[in-house]
């Protein structure tokens, strides 16, 4: 049996948020059950939090006593050896892959899970295929079996797990392929009030990637990866076809220095791009969000002239399954965002503002690392491992994003001896494209290519 409505005044009271039933009159039967069911699922001690973050709303904060964080980099040595610990992982099965997927393609001006996206320079393949793909081959290059989580929201779930049922799961087993939904949180208005956006109805929105971390315990994943016997979980999310999942060296680096957490990091682009940074803060590293960088520190150099800040984070992490669990039952900081709510007005009409109205809140999984008692920070090649899909145009766009993946595989076709044809910008003049289940690198590649293999045209190696 669910909440009373005289249990739900009760506990509205309590939280000074009885005008969520200033409706309550007007309602009928099914939408007061609605309303009901909403209100006893409400944190209230989320909301709490909450509204002691507003207090500090328009206080002035920046990231001091930092310095930069100490980077491994990946001409270190002992990286061959740190593969074949990364390599025995994976084929002992103990490794797990976690996708972040609960957006929307609405910025890409596609309608649908953001996932489903087609982004394949040649084939056309979506996001979900490229990364499922991705894993398929780890399996058979390891013959092992990668369980794969992916998170999904509210909107996008019945979708998403639509789309991989049409799909087949891309290769993959399905029994390994597990879905769970995000969490939602309401939106505040600036006095700290729970918004309607219909009069049986509050305005929620996702809890930001750090949500990940409840999500996993409260939909039996964590539990699922126990059974399973996984030890090491990596991290990852949809919109960059370039990422390295489960990246041999990068698994072996996190087991041999025993980390609770790892992040891969590259060079930034600018002063100003919008990653955040890994620095050391109270003997611990963390993850300061651009905004929260001063100019001077956003500009400071080093002795070498690069950027002194220059660690950028683009959401590539790996964790032990031990610290993971650890970690989801953390109270991870809440970060507030002024933004457009839509709102039901005291007549019970719906509102659309011109302005930021309320505040929307998230939690960043990247909020973890400074609890990690050990932590190891890997830098990467941009070009290898980063081109988000994030805009319809311009930087990080589909169309750098098939640029990158192109020129990626170039340089593949290259190493291989292959001679590929390219135009006065020293860019590939056709089209190229490797399904990662073809070749998932360099010496497989070679062995399958035919004798005198010649680029004469769009090249899909499938």
């Amino acid at each position: 049996m669910g909440i009373t409505y005289k249990k739900a005044v009760d506990v509205l009271s309590e939280n000074d948020q009885g005008q969520v039933l200033r409706f309550w009159s007007k309602l009928g039967r099914k939408e007061r059950a609605d309303l009901l069911v909403q209100i006893e699922k409400l944190d209230f001690a989320a909301i709490k939090r909450m509204r002691q973050v507003l207090v500090k709303v328009g206080q002035a904060t920046s990231a001091e006593d930092i310095e930069p964080a100490v980077i491994q980099k990946t001409s270190m040595t002992g990286l061959a050896c740190a593969r074949g610990v990364g390599e025995k992982a994976l084929a002992s099965g103990k490794v797990g892959a976690l996708l972040v997927a609960g957006g929307q393609g609405s910025r890409l001006g596609f309608e649908g899970p953001k996932g489903c996206f087609p982004i394949g320079p040649v084939s056309g393949a979506s996001l979900f295929e490229i990364h499922s793909r991705k894993i398929l081959a780890l399996e058979k290059l390891h013959s092992c079996s990668i369980p794969f989580y992916i998170m999904t929201s509210r909107d996008n779930n019945s979708a998403t797990i639509a789309f991989f049922e049409k799909n087949d799961y891309f290769g993959l087993c399905r029994e390994r392929v597990l879905f769970f939904i995000q969490g939602m949180w309401p939106a505040l208005s600036p006095d700290g009030r729970v918004i309607l956006d219909r009069a049986e109805h509050m305005f929620m929105s996702p809890d930001g990637h750090g949500g990940t971390l409840s999500a996993l315990r409260e939909s039996g994943m964590l539990e699922d990866m126990t059974r399973r016997k996984l030890t090491t979980i990596f991290y990852f999310q949809v919109d960059n076809p370039l990422v390295e999942i489960a990246d041999p060296v990068f698994v072996g680096l996190h087991n041999v220095r025993k980390a609770d957490m790892s992040v891969k990091v590259c060079g930034k682009r600018h002063a100003n791009e919008g990653l955040g940074v890994v620095v050391v803060s109270g003997g611990r590293n963390r993850i300061v969000e651009y905004t929260e960088l001063t100019d001077e520190q956003k500009n400071a150099r080093a002795r070498n002239g690069q950027l002194k800040y220059n660690a950028g984070s683009v959401a590539i992490h790996m964790f032990s399954l031990k610290f993971l669990r650890r970690a989801a039952s953390l109270a991870l900081p809440l970060h507030a965002a002024h933004k457009k709510v839509p709102v039901c007005n005291e007549k019970g009409k719906l509102v659309k503002p011109d302005a930021p109205n309320a505040y929307k809140f998230e939690k960043f999984i990247f909020d973890a690392l400074p609890r990690a008692k050990r932590a190891m920070i890997l830098e990467f090649s941009r070009d290898e491992e980063f081109s988000p899909v994030k805009n319809a145009s311009g930087d990080d766009s589909p169309d750098t994003a098939r640029r990158d993946m192109v020129r990626k595989a170039a340089r593949l076709m290259a190493q291989c001896g292959v001679a590929v044809p390219r135009g006065k910008d020293g860019n590939p003049k056709y089209l190229i494209e490797i399904d990662p289940c073809f070749a998932a690198n360099a010496d497989e590649l070679r062995r399958k290519l035919p004798p005198k293999f010649k680029i004469k045209g769009d090249v899909l190696l499938r």
